[in-house]
């Protein structure tokens, strides 16, 4: 076990907490579970709230460009209102559930280069002191990955993965962010066009599929990007010829001409009305000219991956070794060097 001594607010002496995740990694919507380790400091002190906040590194569009920053998307108080004394040391328990829209960090156990982690808070003599960092590992949904899975049969690639900070119009997106997960097409569709990019919108009862191909152009026509949504029920996870209903979702995807704001439209209406919008997997499929979200859309370079994508689905190899090195110094990097308070050191 790691303490990590707290010091902002409230000196040399104040308590230390090391928070300790179950092992494994968990899926959006499920629990989360673990324990806080408190050590009491210097004096007593009273421990008036224990909140752990869910972290993200995102990247941004903006005039001048992209940038990427820390944004915490769900906070839990997990115990408070209690007397540590000097020195003692106390475990606190905790469960709750992530939120549906969680990103996915791993497929089939490897790393897609996504960084998430937990952060403890504690509230102590009306201050907020920082606690200790821990990565999160999140596994797709079970209808998540049959979807991926199918990608891989279809033969498209991984390509890379990331966070982008904004919503996506006409969805039921509830995070300030959603995850694109980057594929290199087939050679089926590598002539039509020049990547697919797959979001998931999970909720309680099912998900929205939204793919979105950068459309290669002809010889009298200029390249686009297509924009499609479908829902997906989790009951149709185990109970659907997969491939052939993303291939069949890819080909009217390229074909579209009608407008995505009128399906979204009819998407929320849905929901208004109290239909369930997940009770197909044909779900909507529509067309956007050039834009995902508010305030625009782009996505970056790949991270230096590879990838085996075959009858076993899409899995994420290694050039070189160079993507575990680049992530192990992404992940350092955030949970190292992004909080002053986090500079206090540690004790064992």
């Amino acid at each position: 076990m790691v303490f990590k001594r707290l010091l902002g607010s409230l000196g040399v002496g104040g308590p230390a907490v090391d928070t300790v995740l179950d092992p494994g990694a968990v899926t959006p919507g499920g629990q989360i579970g673990g324990q806080v380790l408190l050590r009491g400091g210097g004096a007593e002190f009273t421990i008036e709230h224990i909140t752990l906040e869910l972290i993200a590194r995102v990247e941004s569009e903006h005039a001048e460009g992209e940038s990427e920053g820390v944004v915490v998307f769900h906070r839990h108080v997990v115990g408070g209102h209690f007397r540590l004394g000097a020195e003692e040391e106390r475990s606190v328990p905790f469960s709750f559930p992530l939120p549906w829209e969680t990103p996915v960090t791993e497929l089939h156990g490897q790393s897609l280069g996504l960084t998430l982690g937990v952060r403890t808070e504690l509230g102590i003599a009306g201050a907020r002191d920082k606690g200790d960092l821990d990565p999160l590992t999140v596994r797709p949904l079970p209808a998540q990955e049959a979807v991926l899975d199918a990608f891989g049969e279809l033969g498209f690639g991984f390509k890379s993965a990331d966070l982008e900070l904004g919503h996506i119009r006409g969805s039921g997106q509830q995070l300030p962010f959603y995850q694109e997960i980057e594929l290199i097409p087939s050679p089926r569709y590598a002539h039509r066009m020049k990547e697919l990019e797959v979001t998931f919108l999970a909720g309680p009862g099912g998900l929205d599929v939204v793919l979105e191909a950068d459309r290669r152009g002809g010889f009298l026509s200029d390249g686009d990007d297509a924009l499609s949504l479908f829902t997906v029920g989790h009951q149709d996870a185990g109970r659907t010829d997969w491939a052939t209903e993303v291939d069949g979702w890819i080909g009217r995807l390229l074909d579209r001409h009608a407008g995505y704001d009128a399906v979204a439209a009819h998407h929320a209406y849905e929901q208004h009305h109290g239909h369930d919008p997940y009770a197909s997997h044909h779900g909507h499929e529509g067309h956007d000219g050039h834009r995902k979200h508010d305030g625009g859309h782009g996505s970056r370079p790949g991270m230096g991956t590879a990838i085996a994508a075959g009858a076993a689905g899409l899995a994420v190899g290694v050039v070189g070794g160079m993507v575990a090195a680049e992530v192990v110094d992404e992940v350092g990097d955030f949970f190292e060097g992004d909080d002053e308070d986090d500079d206090a050191g540690e004790e064992d």
